[in-house]
């Protein structure tokens, strides 16, 4: 749970790294959770997406891949993200931007294109 929780950006992403390549070379699943929305992206394939109203009711849909379940959850919160051209990080983008209008048109919340 929560596994980047208190760690720097640096010690986030090797955390991230270290996590996935212990998955793989065990061939192996986990079970992460975390909010770091770089962090998912590097650890996972696919994901669950919770929706609810928290502490009153919820349910868990999926598992997805990973683009799917992150482009179910963003539109969910109404939120868009790019890829860093350079980085190819996800990036959110500014709120009515001209990326996220057109992420949002194209119902691609997840972008994965630079």
């Amino acid at each position: 749970d929560e596994p980047s929780a208190h760690l720097d950006a640096n010690a986030r992403m090797e955390a991230a790294k270290a996590i996935r390549r212990t998955m793989e070379a065990n061939e192996k699943s986990a079970f992460v959770i975390d909010h770091d929305v770089y962090f998912i992206d590097i650890v996972s394939d696919s994901l669950l997406v919770f929706e609810g109203q928290g502490g009153v009711e919820g349910r868990a849909t999926g598992p997805y891949r990973l683009r799917e379940g992150m482009n179910r959850f963003l539109a969910g919160v109404d939120v868009t993200f790019r890829r860093d051209h350079d980085s190819r990080r996800p990036r959110i983008n500014k709120n009515e931007s001209r990326k996220d209008r057109e992420q949002r048109n194209s119902g691609d919340y997840y972008s994965y294109d630079a």
